[in-house]
Protein backbone atom coordinates (compact mmCIF):
# COMPACT_ATOMS: atom_id res chain seq x y z
CA UNK A 1 0.00 0.00 0.00
CA UNK A 2 1.23 3.11 -0.75
CA UNK A 3 1.87 6.05 1.97
CA UNK A 4 -0.30 8.44 0.86
CA UNK A 5 -3.21 5.66 1.02
CA UNK A 6 -1.83 4.20 4.83
CA UNK A 7 -1.62 7.84 6.29
CA UNK A 8 -5.53 8.68 4.65
CA UNK A 9 -6.43 5.64 6.36
CA UNK A 10 -5.30 6.60 9.26
CA UNK A 11 -6.76 9.55 9.38
CA UNK A 12 -9.97 8.30 8.45
CA UNK A 13 -9.44 5.99 11.49
CA UNK A 14 -8.79 8.82 14.26
CA UNK A 15 -11.85 10.86 12.40
CA UNK A 16 -14.28 7.67 13.41
CA UNK A 17 -12.60 7.50 16.47
CA UNK A 18 -12.93 11.14 17.67
CA UNK A 19 -16.93 10.68 16.29
CA UNK A 20 -17.33 7.41 18.58
CA UNK A 21 -19.93 8.79 20.99
CA UNK A 22 -18.48 8.40 24.65
CA UNK A 23 -20.13 6.19 26.98
CA UNK A 24 -21.59 8.32 29.89
CA UNK A 25 -23.15 6.13 31.98
CA UNK A 26 -22.13 5.63 35.76
CA UNK A 27 -20.36 3.14 37.05
CA UNK A 28 -21.57 1.36 40.14
CA UNK A 29 -20.55 -0.46 42.74
CA UNK A 30 -22.60 -1.73 45.52
CA UNK A 31 -21.31 -2.40 48.83
CA UNK A 32 -23.09 -4.30 51.12
CA UNK A 33 -21.71 -5.05 54.64
CA UNK A 34 -22.63 -8.48 56.36
CA UNK A 35 -24.59 -8.11 59.43
CA UNK A 36 -24.73 -4.35 59.92
CA UNK A 37 -27.68 -2.87 61.22
CA UNK A 38 -28.34 1.05 60.47
CA UNK A 39 -27.33 2.13 64.23
CA UNK A 40 -23.44 0.93 63.41
CA UNK A 41 -22.91 4.18 60.79
CA UNK A 42 -22.25 7.73 62.76
CA UNK A 43 -24.20 9.15 60.60
CA UNK A 44 -27.47 7.43 61.96
CA UNK A 45 -26.56 8.60 65.30
CA UNK A 46 -24.39 5.77 66.39
CA UNK A 47 -21.72 6.85 69.41
CA UNK A 48 -20.34 3.25 69.98
CA UNK A 49 -18.70 3.37 66.65
CA UNK A 50 -16.57 5.97 64.21
CA UNK A 51 -17.61 5.49 60.63
CA UNK A 52 -15.67 8.78 59.19
CA UNK A 53 -16.21 7.59 55.42
CA UNK A 54 -19.08 6.90 55.68
CA UNK A 55 -20.51 9.58 57.59
CA UNK A 56 -18.57 12.21 54.94
CA UNK A 57 -20.57 9.80 51.64
CA UNK A 58 -23.70 10.68 53.36
CA UNK A 59 -22.81 14.05 54.43
CA UNK A 60 -22.46 14.44 50.65
CA UNK A 61 -24.71 12.76 49.08
CA UNK A 62 -27.79 10.60 50.18
CA UNK A 63 -28.80 8.82 53.46
CA UNK A 64 -31.63 6.72 53.35
CA UNK A 65 -33.06 6.71 56.77
CA UNK A 66 -35.77 3.82 55.66
CA UNK A 67 -34.08 1.06 54.19
CA UNK A 68 -36.18 -2.12 54.94
CA UNK A 69 -33.84 -5.43 54.29
CA UNK A 70 -34.40 -9.56 54.50
CA UNK A 71 -33.69 -10.46 58.39
CA UNK A 72 -31.09 -12.75 57.56
CA UNK A 73 -28.47 -13.17 55.09
CA UNK A 74 -29.37 -15.41 52.08
CA UNK A 75 -32.94 -14.25 51.70
CA UNK A 76 -31.60 -10.61 51.45
CA UNK A 77 -28.70 -11.88 49.08
CA UNK A 78 -31.46 -13.12 46.63
CA UNK A 79 -33.93 -10.85 46.99
CA UNK A 80 -31.56 -8.15 46.17
CA UNK A 81 -29.59 -9.70 43.27
CA UNK A 82 -32.95 -10.65 41.43
CA UNK A 83 -35.26 -8.12 42.73
CA UNK A 84 -37.82 -10.43 43.51
CA UNK A 85 -39.37 -11.70 46.55
CA UNK A 86 -38.58 -14.60 48.21
CA UNK A 87 -41.60 -16.80 47.69
CA UNK A 88 -40.72 -16.94 44.45
CA UNK A 89 -37.32 -17.60 43.95
CA UNK A 90 -35.60 -18.73 47.28
CA UNK A 91 -35.18 -22.87 47.82
CA UNK A 92 -32.22 -23.35 50.25
CA UNK A 93 -30.15 -21.17 52.72
CA UNK A 94 -26.93 -20.39 51.09
CA UNK A 95 -28.22 -20.96 47.67
CA UNK A 96 -29.41 -19.24 44.65
CA UNK A 97 -30.68 -20.86 41.34
CA UNK A 98 -28.44 -20.57 38.15
CA UNK A 99 -31.72 -20.32 36.48
CA UNK A 100 -32.42 -16.97 38.08
CA UNK A 101 -32.07 -13.52 36.45
CA UNK A 102 -29.60 -11.12 38.64
CA UNK A 103 -28.54 -7.45 38.40
CA UNK A 104 -25.23 -9.08 37.21
CA UNK A 105 -26.97 -10.60 34.20
CA UNK A 106 -28.69 -7.08 33.80
CA UNK A 107 -25.05 -5.06 33.95
CA UNK A 108 -23.66 -7.50 31.77
CA UNK A 109 -26.18 -7.67 29.03
CA UNK A 110 -26.12 -3.37 28.83
CA UNK A 111 -22.43 -3.56 28.15
CA UNK A 112 -21.31 -3.44 31.39
CA UNK A 113 -17.80 -4.93 32.85
CA UNK A 114 -18.68 -7.19 36.14
CA UNK A 115 -17.32 -8.14 38.77
CA UNK A 116 -18.12 -9.77 42.60
CA UNK A 117 -15.56 -10.13 45.19
CA UNK A 118 -16.14 -10.52 48.86
CA UNK A 119 -18.86 -13.38 50.25
CA UNK A 120 -20.87 -15.54 47.71
CA UNK A 121 -22.15 -18.66 49.78
CA UNK A 122 -24.67 -19.23 46.92
CA UNK A 123 -23.79 -22.73 45.83
CA UNK A 124 -25.74 -24.80 48.33
CA UNK A 125 -22.73 -26.02 50.06
CA UNK A 126 -25.13 -27.28 52.89
CA UNK A 127 -27.60 -29.42 50.83
CA UNK A 128 -24.81 -31.10 48.68
CA UNK A 129 -27.27 -34.24 48.24
CA UNK A 130 -30.22 -32.59 46.79
CA UNK A 131 -28.29 -29.66 44.90
CA UNK A 132 -25.88 -31.40 42.28
CA UNK A 133 -23.96 -28.53 40.54
CA UNK A 134 -22.93 -27.04 44.34
CA UNK A 135 -19.27 -27.47 43.89
CA UNK A 136 -19.62 -25.92 40.25
CA UNK A 137 -16.79 -22.76 40.53
CA UNK A 138 -18.47 -21.08 37.31
CA UNK A 139 -21.65 -20.39 38.96
CA UNK A 140 -20.80 -17.00 39.66
CA UNK A 141 -20.28 -16.61 36.17
CA UNK A 142 -23.42 -18.46 35.03
CA UNK A 143 -24.83 -15.47 36.95
CA UNK A 144 -23.87 -12.60 35.22
CA UNK A 145 -20.41 -12.04 36.52
CA UNK A 146 -17.41 -12.18 34.37
CA UNK A 147 -14.95 -11.66 37.22
CA UNK A 148 -14.92 -13.11 41.12
CA UNK A 149 -12.69 -13.20 43.88
CA UNK A 150 -14.95 -14.93 46.67
CA UNK A 151 -14.89 -17.17 50.25
CA UNK A 152 -17.43 -19.69 50.23
CA UNK A 153 -17.93 -20.12 46.57
CA UNK A 154 -17.16 -24.32 46.53
CA UNK A 155 -15.09 -24.75 50.53
CA UNK A 156 -17.00 -24.28 53.19
CA UNK A 157 -16.34 -21.47 56.41
CA UNK A 158 -15.33 -25.02 58.02
CA UNK A 159 -12.41 -25.34 55.63
CA UNK A 160 -11.33 -21.86 55.55
CA UNK A 161 -12.26 -18.59 57.44
CA UNK A 162 -12.86 -15.06 55.79
CA UNK A 163 -10.67 -12.98 58.18
CA UNK A 164 -7.17 -14.19 59.13
CA UNK A 165 -5.17 -16.93 56.59
CA UNK A 166 -8.67 -17.00 54.19
CA UNK A 167 -9.44 -19.48 51.92
CA UNK A 168 -10.52 -17.31 48.65
CA UNK A 169 -11.51 -18.60 45.31
CA UNK A 170 -10.24 -16.38 42.59
CA UNK A 171 -11.68 -17.26 38.91
CA UNK A 172 -11.71 -20.68 39.14
CA UNK A 173 -8.17 -20.83 41.14
CA UNK A 174 -7.93 -21.24 45.08
CA UNK A 175 -5.27 -18.31 46.51
CA UNK A 176 -2.08 -19.27 47.84
CA UNK A 177 -2.57 -17.17 50.97
CA UNK A 178 -0.57 -16.76 54.50
CA UNK A 179 -1.52 -16.28 57.91
CA UNK A 180 -0.82 -12.63 57.52
CA UNK A 181 -3.03 -12.25 54.82
CA UNK A 182 -6.58 -10.37 55.73
CA UNK A 183 -9.39 -11.70 53.65
CA UNK A 184 -10.96 -8.56 53.47
CA UNK A 185 -7.57 -6.91 51.91
CA UNK A 186 -7.65 -9.86 49.42
CA UNK A 187 -11.26 -8.13 48.26
CA UNK A 188 -10.39 -4.70 48.12
CA UNK A 189 -7.42 -5.16 46.38
CA UNK A 190 -9.06 -7.21 43.79
CA UNK A 191 -12.01 -4.51 43.45
CA UNK A 192 -9.25 -2.05 43.06
CA UNK A 193 -7.44 -3.52 40.54
CA UNK A 194 -10.33 -4.09 38.68
CA UNK A 195 -11.70 -0.71 38.60
CA UNK A 196 -8.02 0.15 37.12
CA UNK A 197 -8.59 -2.01 34.56
CA UNK A 198 -12.03 -1.17 33.10
CA UNK A 199 -11.51 2.53 34.06
CA UNK A 200 -12.03 3.31 30.28
CA UNK A 201 -15.50 1.54 29.92
CA UNK A 202 -18.64 1.78 32.21
CA UNK A 203 -18.56 -1.34 35.23
CA UNK A 204 -20.45 -2.59 37.71
CA UNK A 205 -18.98 -3.95 41.10
CA UNK A 206 -20.87 -6.18 43.39
CA UNK A 207 -18.91 -6.11 47.08
CA UNK A 208 -21.03 -8.43 49.34
CA UNK A 209 -18.30 -8.05 52.66
CA UNK A 210 -17.26 -10.81 54.71
CA UNK A 211 -17.39 -7.85 57.29
CA UNK A 212 -18.77 -7.28 60.33
CA UNK A 213 -19.75 -10.83 60.67
CA UNK A 214 -18.81 -12.92 63.60
CA UNK A 215 -16.67 -14.58 64.52
CA UNK A 216 -15.47 -10.90 66.03
CA UNK A 217 -11.62 -10.82 65.51
CA UNK A 218 -9.17 -8.49 65.34
CA UNK A 219 -8.12 -6.70 61.94
CA UNK A 220 -5.08 -5.46 61.11
CA UNK A 221 -5.34 -2.24 62.52
CA UNK A 222 -6.40 -4.08 66.25
CA UNK A 223 -3.77 -3.74 68.59
CA UNK A 224 -3.56 -7.77 69.29
CA UNK A 225 -3.34 -8.04 65.43
CA UNK A 226 0.26 -9.16 65.76
CA UNK A 227 -0.56 -11.80 68.57
CA UNK A 228 -1.59 -14.74 66.16
CA UNK A 229 -3.33 -16.68 68.73
CA UNK A 230 -5.43 -13.38 69.33
CA UNK A 231 -6.37 -13.66 65.95
CA UNK A 232 -8.81 -16.41 66.44
CA UNK A 233 -10.29 -15.85 69.72
CA UNK A 234 -14.09 -14.50 68.63
CA UNK A 235 -14.94 -11.16 70.91
CA UNK A 236 -17.16 -8.63 70.81
CA UNK A 237 -15.13 -5.96 71.83
CA UNK A 238 -13.59 -6.64 68.06
CA UNK A 239 -16.79 -5.14 66.85
CA UNK A 240 -15.25 -1.76 66.87
CA UNK A 241 -12.46 -2.23 65.39
CA UNK A 242 -14.59 -4.52 62.38
CA UNK A 243 -16.28 -1.29 61.97
CA UNK A 244 -13.86 0.96 61.66
CA UNK A 245 -12.05 -1.30 58.86
CA UNK A 246 -15.10 -1.39 56.89
CA UNK A 247 -15.25 1.80 57.21
CA UNK A 248 -12.02 1.90 56.10
CA UNK A 249 -12.32 -0.10 53.13
CA UNK A 250 -15.23 2.18 51.86
CA UNK A 251 -12.66 4.98 52.28
CA UNK A 252 -9.82 3.03 49.84
CA UNK A 253 -12.45 2.27 46.94
CA UNK A 254 -12.96 5.81 47.03
CA UNK A 255 -9.32 6.99 46.89
CA UNK A 256 -8.93 4.51 43.88
CA UNK A 257 -11.83 6.39 41.90
CA UNK A 258 -10.55 9.58 42.95
CA UNK A 259 -7.17 8.78 41.71
CA UNK A 260 -8.22 7.79 38.26
CA UNK A 261 -10.02 10.78 37.81
CA UNK A 262 -13.34 8.93 37.87
CA UNK A 263 -15.31 8.97 40.79
CA UNK A 264 -17.94 11.93 39.23
CA UNK A 265 -19.76 9.92 37.41
CA UNK A 266 -19.46 6.53 39.80
CA UNK A 267 -22.22 6.05 42.06
CA UNK A 268 -21.35 4.24 44.76
CA UNK A 269 -24.33 2.35 47.12
CA UNK A 270 -23.53 1.10 50.91
CA UNK A 271 -25.79 -1.16 52.51
CA UNK A 272 -26.19 -4.43 54.84
CA UNK A 273 -27.93 -7.41 54.21
CA UNK A 274 -29.98 -7.35 57.97
CA UNK A 275 -29.27 -6.30 61.36
CA UNK A 276 -26.43 -6.93 63.39
CA UNK A 277 -26.00 -10.12 65.76
CA UNK A 278 -27.98 -10.19 68.68
CA UNK A 279 -24.79 -10.43 70.98
CA UNK A 280 -23.99 -6.44 69.69
CA UNK A 281 -25.58 -3.88 71.85
CA UNK A 282 -24.90 -0.39 70.29
CA UNK A 283 -25.30 3.24 71.93
CA UNK A 284 -26.95 6.00 69.65
CA UNK A 285 -27.63 9.86 70.23
CA UNK A 286 -31.28 8.36 71.53
CA UNK A 287 -31.15 4.71 72.89
CA UNK A 288 -28.96 1.48 73.20
CA UNK A 289 -29.57 -0.77 70.45
CA UNK A 290 -29.66 -4.57 70.17
CA UNK A 291 -29.15 -5.98 67.00
CA UNK A 292 -31.87 -8.15 65.76
CA UNK A 293 -30.58 -10.61 62.93
CA UNK A 294 -32.81 -13.25 61.97
CA UNK A 295 -35.61 -11.39 63.61
CA UNK A 296 -38.43 -9.66 61.70
CA UNK A 297 -38.63 -6.34 63.94
CA UNK A 298 -36.69 -3.22 63.48
CA UNK A 299 -33.42 -4.14 64.59
CA UNK A 300 -33.53 -6.85 62.16
CA UNK A 301 -34.40 -5.21 58.60
CA UNK A 302 -33.70 -1.65 59.30
CA UNK A 303 -30.04 -1.19 57.32
CA UNK A 304 -28.30 1.73 56.48
CA UNK A 305 -28.33 2.63 52.92
CA UNK A 306 -26.25 5.68 51.89
CA UNK A 307 -25.70 6.91 48.01
CA UNK A 308 -22.91 9.02 46.74
CA UNK A 309 -22.79 10.44 42.81
CA UNK A 310 -21.03 13.67 42.70
CA UNK A 311 -21.98 14.52 39.15
CA UNK A 312 -25.74 14.36 39.87
CA UNK A 313 -25.92 14.95 43.70
CA UNK A 314 -24.43 18.28 44.44
CA UNK A 315 -25.95 19.17 48.25
CA UNK A 316 -26.40 15.84 50.84
CA UNK A 317 -29.87 15.55 52.03
CA UNK A 318 -31.59 12.76 53.69
CA UNK A 319 -34.31 10.67 52.03
CA UNK A 320 -36.97 9.36 54.62
CA UNK A 321 -39.15 7.43 52.63
CA UNK A 322 -39.43 3.46 52.06
CA UNK A 323 -36.73 1.73 50.28
CA UNK A 324 -36.83 -2.44 50.27
CA UNK A 325 -34.56 -4.39 48.62
CA UNK A 326 -36.54 -5.47 45.46
CA UNK A 327 -35.17 -1.96 44.09
CA UNK A 328 -31.62 -2.24 43.65
CA UNK A 329 -31.98 -4.17 40.23
CA UNK A 330 -34.67 -1.72 38.49
CA UNK A 331 -31.98 1.37 40.03
CA UNK A 332 -29.41 -0.61 38.32
CA UNK A 333 -31.15 -0.87 35.25
CA UNK A 334 -32.58 2.72 35.30
CA UNK A 335 -28.69 3.45 35.43
CA UNK A 336 -27.77 1.27 32.31
CA UNK A 337 -30.36 3.00 30.44
CA UNK A 338 -32.26 -1.02 29.88
CA UNK A 339 -35.75 -2.14 30.80
CA UNK A 340 -36.08 -4.82 33.06
CA UNK A 341 -39.39 -7.43 34.80
CA UNK A 342 -39.13 -6.64 38.73
CA UNK A 343 -41.57 -6.19 41.18
CA UNK A 344 -38.97 -3.47 42.40
CA UNK A 345 -39.42 0.27 42.14
CA UNK A 346 -36.59 1.93 40.81
CA UNK A 347 -34.67 4.89 43.50
CA UNK A 348 -32.39 6.00 40.39
CA UNK A 349 -34.59 9.25 39.98
CA UNK A 350 -33.44 10.21 43.73
CA UNK A 351 -30.00 9.45 42.90
CA UNK A 352 -30.45 11.41 39.68
CA UNK A 353 -31.97 14.24 41.13
CA UNK A 354 -35.56 13.79 38.97
CA UNK A 355 -38.61 13.32 39.50
CA UNK A 356 -39.72 10.36 42.06
CA UNK A 357 -43.22 9.27 43.66
CA UNK A 358 -42.02 7.43 46.45
CA UNK A 359 -43.44 3.51 47.68
CA UNK A 360 -45.77 3.55 50.06
CA UNK A 361 -45.28 0.15 51.42
CA UNK A 362 -42.50 -2.31 51.95
CA UNK A 363 -43.20 -5.85 51.72
CA UNK A 364 -41.10 -8.79 53.16
CA UNK A 365 -41.73 -12.78 53.09
CA UNK A 366 -39.65 -14.49 55.34
CA UNK A 367 -38.59 -18.23 55.36
CA UNK A 368 -35.12 -18.77 56.28
CA UNK A 369 -35.56 -22.77 56.13
CA UNK A 370 -32.38 -22.55 58.10
CA UNK A 371 -32.58 -23.80 62.38
CA UNK A 372 -34.79 -23.19 64.45
CA UNK A 373 -33.28 -19.96 66.05
CA UNK A 374 -34.23 -18.06 63.01
CA UNK A 375 -37.07 -20.05 61.30
CA UNK A 376 -39.30 -19.35 64.85
CA UNK A 377 -39.14 -15.63 63.24
CA UNK A 378 -40.58 -17.10 60.23
CA UNK A 379 -43.21 -14.44 58.81
CA UNK A 380 -44.66 -11.93 56.50
CA UNK A 381 -45.16 -8.28 56.75
CA UNK A 382 -46.02 -4.95 55.26
CA UNK A 383 -45.12 -1.88 56.54
CA UNK A 384 -45.61 2.26 55.54
CA UNK A 385 -42.91 4.58 57.63
CA UNK A 386 -45.15 4.14 60.67
CA UNK A 387 -47.29 1.07 60.69
CA UNK A 388 -46.58 -2.66 60.72
CA UNK A 389 -49.19 -5.48 59.54
CA UNK A 390 -48.46 -9.26 59.53
CA UNK A 391 -50.09 -11.78 58.07
CA UNK A 392 -51.22 -13.22 61.21
CA UNK A 393 -52.88 -10.20 61.83
CA UNK A 394 -50.68 -8.35 64.19
CA UNK A 395 -50.39 -4.70 63.99
CA UNK A 396 -48.18 -2.19 65.37
CA UNK A 397 -47.71 1.36 65.31
CA UNK A 398 -43.73 1.65 65.21
CA UNK A 399 -43.31 5.14 65.88
CA UNK A 400 -44.62 4.86 69.50
CA UNK A 401 -43.43 0.59 69.86
CA UNK A 402 -40.36 0.21 67.84
CA UNK A 403 -39.35 -2.85 69.75
CA UNK A 404 -43.24 -4.48 68.78
CA UNK A 405 -43.41 -4.61 72.20
CA UNK A 406 -47.15 -3.55 72.47
CA UNK A 407 -49.33 -4.76 69.52
CA UNK A 408 -52.91 -3.14 68.56
CA UNK A 409 -56.45 -4.30 69.16
CA UNK A 410 -59.02 -3.70 66.78
CA UNK A 411 -61.16 -1.95 69.44
CA UNK A 412 -58.25 0.60 70.44
CA UNK A 413 -57.66 1.80 66.88
CA UNK A 414 -58.11 5.27 65.47
CA UNK A 415 -60.55 5.70 62.75
CA UNK A 416 -57.47 6.87 60.79
CA UNK A 417 -55.64 3.73 62.01
CA UNK A 418 -58.72 1.33 61.19
CA UNK A 419 -58.10 2.99 57.40
CA UNK A 420 -54.02 2.28 57.71
CA UNK A 421 -54.97 -1.45 58.71
CA UNK A 422 -57.24 -2.09 55.84
CA UNK A 423 -54.58 -0.67 53.28
CA UNK A 424 -52.35 -2.99 54.64
CA UNK A 425 -54.33 -5.91 54.21
CA UNK A 426 -55.24 -5.10 50.81
CA UNK A 427 -51.57 -5.20 50.28
CA UNK A 428 -51.00 -7.78 52.34
CA UNK A 429 -53.41 -9.72 49.75
CA UNK A 430 -51.42 -9.50 46.53
CA UNK A 431 -49.09 -12.18 47.72
CA UNK A 432 -49.16 -15.71 48.35
CA UNK A 433 -50.20 -16.87 52.25
CA UNK A 434 -47.69 -19.21 54.00
CA UNK A 435 -48.37 -22.95 53.49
Amino acid sequence: MRPRFVIINILLYLILLSCKEEDKRPNIILIMADDMGYECLSAYGSTSYKTPNLDAMASNGILFSSCVSQPLCTPSRVKIMTGQYNYSNYDYFGHLKTSEHTFGHVMKNAGYATCIAGKWQLNGLAYKDEISDWNDSSKPNTLGFEEYCLWQLTKTGREGGRYANPLIEQNGEILNLSPEDYGPDIFANYITDFIERKKDQPFFVYYPMVLVHDPFVPTPDSKTWKNKEARKKNDTTYFKDMVAYTDKIVGRIQSKLEALNIADNTIIIFTGDNGTHRSIYSNTSTRVIRGAKGNTIDAGTHVPLVASWPEKIKEGFVYTDLIEFSDFLPTFADAAEVKVNTVGKSFYPILAGEEHHPRETAFVHYDPKWGKNVNKHRNQFVRTSDYKLYQDGEFYNLSNDIDEKKPLHNDSLSDKEVLIKQSLESELKKHPDFE
